[in-house]
C-alpha cells in the first residue's frame, strides 16, 4: 500500500480477504455476484466486521473505540475518507457513493450492536423482531440496494428476509448464545410453553421444548414464505447470491424443523457437500435467469 493509504483497488482486495478469513460461508455466496457490487458487498461486510470486533473486545476501551468508529463511519457516509488508515475505506466509500446508500440503516446496526452489549434476554416477540430488523434486516436493505433495488416493496421484503435469517442463526446458535450470558428467544413465550432454556439446553421436557421450537421454527418459516417474491425482483445477475444465503439459512431451519432437538447439542450446520451443491445450483439457475432475460429483451 502506498504511503498515503491504500488505493481502491487494495482495499477491494483488502476487504475480499477479510471476507475470505472472517466468514468463508459468505464469501463463495457473495462470489456470485458480478462486480462492481460484489466489491460493494465486501466492502459491507468489512464494516460490519469491524463493528462486531471492536463489540465483542469487551475492554475498558470499547465505548470510546466505538464512537470513533462511529464518527469515522459519518465521514466515510459523507463521501469522504477517514483518515485513520483502514485498508477498508476507499472501498466502503466507493460503496456507498455508487449506491447512494443512505445512513439509517448503518445507524440502526451500530444501536442494534449497543443494545447486545447490556442484553441479557427479550421480553417478547416485539422486542425481538425489532432486534432482528436492526441486526440483521438493515444488512438485507443495504444488500438489495447494492443490488439495485430501492422501491419500498423491495425494501420490505428485504426486511422480511432479515427476520427469517435471525431467528435462524437465533435457534442455531442457543447454547453458544446462553454461554455468553444471552437468551435471545421471547420470555414471555418460554414461559406459556412452560420451559425454561436449561430445559431447552438439556432438552429435559421433551414434547414441550418441541413445541416451543417447532413453534418458533413456524414464524421463521413464514418470513421466508413471505420474502419469497425478492429475488424475482432482482436482476438476473445478482440472483443467485441470495438465492444461495436463503437456501443455506433455510435449509439449517430445515435441520431444526425436522429434529427439533438439534438445538441442544452443537451448532446446527449444513455439509459441505450439500453447501457446494447449492453454489453450483446457483450458478445453473444464474445461467438459466440470464438466457431467459436475453431472450425476453
Amino acid at each position: 500500500m502506498s504511503v498515503h493509504g491504500p488505493t481502491l483497488e487494495e482495499s477491494r482486495a483488502a476487504c475480499e480477504a477479510i471476507v475470505r478469513r472472517r466468514a468463508l460461508n459468505f464469501f463463495h455466496g457473495l462470489r456470485l455476484t458480478p462486480e462492481p457490487e460484489r466489491s460493494s458487498l465486501f466492502a459491507l461486510y468489512a464494516w460490519m466486521r469491524e463493528v462486531d470486533d471492536i463489540v465483542d473486545d469487551g475492554g475498558a476501551e470499547r465505548e470510546r473505540s466505538l464512537e470513533a468508529f462511529v464518527a469515522r463511519t459519518e465521514i466515510a457516509l459523507a463521501g469522504n475518507l477517514p483518515d485513520d488508515g483502514h485498508p477498508m475505506w476507499p472501498a466502503f466509500v466507493e460503496a456507498v457513493v455508487r449506491h447512494r446508500l443512505p445512513a439509517e440503516p448503518f445507524h440502526d446496526m451500530v444501536r442494534g450492536q449497543r443494545d447486545d452489549l447490556d442484553l441479557e434476554t427479550l421480553p417478547d416477540w416485539a422486542a425481538l423482531r425489532e432486534f432482528c430488523r436492526r441486526v440483521a434486516s438493515t444488512v438485507g436493505e443495504l444488500c438489495v440496494r447494492i443490488w439495485g433495488l430501492d422501491d419500498p416493496v423491495s425494501i420490505d421484503l428485504a426486511e422480511r428476509r432479515g427476520i427469517a435469517f435471525q431467528p435462524t442463526n437465533i435457534l442455531r446458535d442457543v447454547r453458544e448464545d446462553h454461554a455468553r450470558g444471552r437468551v435471545y428467544l421471547p420470555q414471555d413465550e418460554l414461559q406459556a410453553a412452560g420451559v425454561s432454556i436449561e430445559d431447552l439446553l438439556g432438552w429435559s421436557r421433551p414434547a414441550a421444548c418441541a413445541a416451543f421450537v417447532a413453534a418458533q421454527c413456524r414464524r421463521a418459516r413464514v418470513h421466508y414464505e413471505e420474502s419469497a417474491p425478492l429475488e424475482a425482483r432482482l436482476r438476473p445477475a445478482c440472483r443467485p447470491t441470495l438465492w444461495a444465503m436463503t437456501r443455506i439459512y433455510s435449509g439449517i431451519l430445515g435441520r431444526i424443523e425436522s429434529r427439533p432437538a438439534r438445538i441442544a447439542g452443537t451448532r446446527v450446520r449444513l455439509g459441505t457437500f450439500r453447501k457446494v451443491c447449492i453454489a453450483f445450483e446457483a450458478k445453473r439457475l444464474g445461467r438459466r435467469w440470464a438466457r431467459s432475460a436475453a431472450a425476453s429483451a
